[in-house]
């Protein structure tokens, strides 16, 4: 059996992990696990670049408002897509502020605006309340609402994690009932696909590589979803007419395959996709760009990689629609 490569980077990111003191996140309550999770932002990740655009705002949501950000690095523009994001943290932890200056970033390389959404998190609420959450916000972008100010003729939806999870279950949920706007495109970050099953990326990665699998189980029980349904295990769904697709994975990640096996479902029934790992690196890495430096060059390979399906995607609809 081959040795497992681990970049140095993130073999030495990995060692200070293990060399903190303090129980691990899943030992700790929710709301201190989130203030973990923040406390970790400033150390690992790198700070937010400033933008012609970063705005709090607000969508209708199913449960009452939902916070938003929006970030582009336009003052104005033209009509065009418009991407929105979903954060990661197993469901329970992580916000907009953990994700600012991911969300920044993708924001100015895509040359595309931006909307991060602040789901609601469980175990206070649990599955469906955060795909919940999230379709409401695809749906209310998609109108092109006054308070966001752009004039939005597609969605592409993204995430990580968890969020990269809910990126493609609220693909589904506006492929089975359209928005006002098509979804032309989706980018699911290591994505949590399938958390009933049983990979072997799981059994080799449980421990010792950040996430663990004590984490998820206990991200799990928290959200308390029925892992039977479409929108809590998307990879057993109906995958047909899915937008096109660009999958990115962490070769040292217990979810690898479940990424892996999405994209090879994608596939399988014809819809058009991307995959990508970053061999040597760890899940979460899109928010450790400061303390894992390889990392910067993962993202940026990925938005190159993506920006020509957006454009392709974004062309085509507008072909069909002067056809129309």
């Amino acid at each position: 059996m081959s040795e497992i490569y681990v970049r140095p980077d993130v073999r030495a990111f990995l060692a200070f992990l293990d060399s903190l003191p303090g129980p691990k996140i899943n030992e700790l309550e929710p709301p201190a696990a989130r203030e973990q999770a923040r406390a970790m932002r400033e150390l690992a990740d790198l700070p937010a670049e400033a933008l012609a655009v970063t705005r709090d705002l607000v969508a209708p949501g199913p449960a009452g408002e939902i916070p938003v950000r929006l970030f582009d690095s336009r003052a104005t523009r033209e009509p065009g897509p418009a991407l929105v994001f979903f954060h990661g943290g197993g469901w329970v932890i992580g916000d907009i502020d953990v994700y600012a200056s991911i969300c920044a970033e993708i924001a100015r390389t895509l040359d595309l605006p931006l909307v991060s959404v602040d789901y609601r998190l469980a175990p206070e609420n649990p599955w469906p309340a955060a795909p919940d959450d999230c379709e409401a916000v695809a749906r209310w972008v998609a109108e092109s609402p006054p308070s966001l100010g752009l004039k939005v003729t597609s969605l592409v939806l993204a995430g990580d994690s968890a969020g990269g999870a809910l990126a493609i279950t609220t693909a589904m949920d506006l492929r089975d009932r359209p928005a006002k706007v098509p979804v032309i495109a989706h980018f699911p970050i290591y994505p949590a696909t399938d958390m009933a099953g049983k990979y072997p990326s799981l059994a080799a990665f449980a421990d010792g590589y950040l996430l663990t699998e004590a984490a998820m189980d206990w991200f799990s029980d928290c959200y308390a979803a029925d892992l039977s349904h479409a929108r809590a295990s998307p990879l057993h769904a109906d995958l047909a007419g899915m937008p096109p697709a660009l999958v990115l994975t962490a070769s040292l990640d217990p979810i690898r395959d479940q990424g892996r096996a999405y994209a090879a479902a994608l596939a399988k029934v014809g819809v058009p996709v991307i995959f990508r790992e970053a061999v040597g690196n760890i899940h979460g890495f899109i928010t450790l760009r400061k303390i894992i430096p390889s990392a910067v060059g993962d993202v940026a390979g990925a938005l190159a990689a993506l920006r020509p399906v957006i454009a392709e995607a974004e062309a085509s609809r507008v072909m069909a629609q002067a056809a129309g």
